[in-house]
C-alpha cells in the first residue's frame, strides 16, 4: 500500500511515520501544499537501493586508476543508451 502523507506529519505524528517506515518497511511519500516533496526510507531500504550503484563506482574508480584509458560523455552515454534499449 501507498502511504503518502503531509509533510507536516513528519513533525506531529513522527511515531505513526516510524513505525511504516522502520518496522514495517514502507516508504512514505510527503506533500507539501498538495505536491510531492519528499519520501522518507529506513536505512535499509536505502541501502538496498544503493549499494550495487556505490560499488560499480568503487569499481569505476578503481579501473579509472588504473589506466589512462578516458571515454567522452558522447561515447559513455551512447553505450549506457544502447544497454538500456537492449534491455541488458
Amino acid at each position: 500500500m501507498i502511504h503518502i502523507r503531509p509533510v507536516s506529519d513528519l513533525r506531529n505524528k513522527f511515531p505513526e511515520i516510524e513505525e511504516l517506515v522502520v518496522r514495517e518497511g514502507e516508504p512514505v511519500y510527503l506533500t507539501k501544499n498538495g505536491y510531492g516533496s519528499m519520501v522518507v526510507l529506513s536505512l535499509e531500504k536505502y541501502a538496498e537501493l544503493t549499494d550495487d550503484i556505490e560499488m560499480k563506482l568503487d569499481e569505476a574508480d578503481k579501473e579509472a586508476a588504473s589506466t589512462n584509458i578516458r571515454h567522452t560523455h558522447d561515447e559513455v552515454f551512447s553505450k549506457v543508451r544502447g544497454r538500456i534499449h537492449d534491455g541488458r
